[in-house]
């Protein structure tokens, strides 16, 4: 029986502190940061989860040969064991999404699994993929504006959406290396994701400053690990880039969530920036 280390690492358990965040930049785009707001922050989750082990359980024979020490294809954990762990983290999340925010976060939670699973079973090696992952991340965002004005929050969505094609068009080539012109084109993206994130209404005092700081730490965080990529494009340094950008991701949410003007729930979303990267240490978000 595969133990809880071997699960935690199964869903990549550290990196679910980059989920949370989504849901709550749309809820705070969409005027509704409520008590409904940590249940579908926490049904992401669950989803969230749901789609590492169908990656695996999916990538189990590439795995064999590429990445011999996961927990598939070590036999820590068997192929049949994390299907199921996937399918009822996806029954799980649907679940509580429905109870949480009724039948529109049922049903924004249920395109979501539905993306989520697309993305592991067919698009993830092919050229849709990183626009296929980063849908997921948009819808992620809207899961967290579904008790309220989900168009409010399209903007959000979109910014979260292009940050998540830098991060999986980087992971396309992890295990291989990359030209330099990727990590240079991810980058330039990056910086367009980050002036977007920084701008949005005028707030008086350190809550105006705050989504420019926050937007610029992320920029700091996932853009310099780019930099080295491009510099050097080998297997290790496009790797650290992911990781960069997953455990970086969090400031960019903050800076999305702040400039609504919940600047100290801003900062909080933010500060699992610190925290992911240092459970990265331990166990592997990629």
């Amino acid at each position: 029986m595969a133990s809880l280390a071997d699960v935690a690492e199964l869903v990549r358990a550290p990196a679910a502190l980059s989920v949370p965040g989504d849901v709550l930049a749309g809820a705070a785009a969409a005027g509704r940061l409520d008590r409904r707001s940590p249940g579908l922050a926490g049904a992401s989750v669950l989803l969230y989860w749901s789609g590492m082990a169908a990656n695996d359980w999916a990538d189990r024979h590439i795995d064999a040969e590429e990445r011999p020490g996961r927990p598939i294809p070590s036999g820590r954990v068997s192929p049949t064991a994390a299907l199921g762990i996937s399918a009822g983290l996806t029954a799980a999340g649907l679940a509580i999404a429905g109870y949480t925010g009724g039948r529109r976060s049922l049903v924004a939670a249920a395109s979501l699994a539905g993306a989520v699973w697309a993305y592991d079973l067919g698009a993830k090696n092919t050229p849709a993929g990183p626009a296929v992952m980063a849908l997921c991340r948009g819808l992620n965002v809207l899961l967290g504006a579904s008790t309220g004005r989900p168009l409010r929050a399209l903007p959000a969505a979109a910014t979260v959406a292009a940050h998540t094609y830098t991060v999986t068009a980087l992971s396309q080539r992890e295990m291989q290396g990359a030209r330099w012109s990727l990590p240079a084109t991810t980058l330039a993206g990056t910086a367009a994701v980050a002036a977007v994130a920084a701008t949005g209404h005028r707030r008086p005092g350190w809550r105006g400053l705050l989504p420019g700081a926050l937007a610029g730490w992320y920029t700091a965080q996932y853009g310099a690990a780019q930099v080295r990529a491009a510099a050097e494009p080998t297997a290790p340094r496009i790797r650290a880039a992911v990781g960069a950008g997953i455990t970086g991701l969090p400031a960019l949410q903050g800076a999305l969530v702040a400039r609504t003007g919940a600047g100290l729930l801003g900062l909080a979303v933010a500060a699992a920036a610190p925290l992911g990267r240092r459970l990265a240490r331990k166990v592997s978000p990629t």
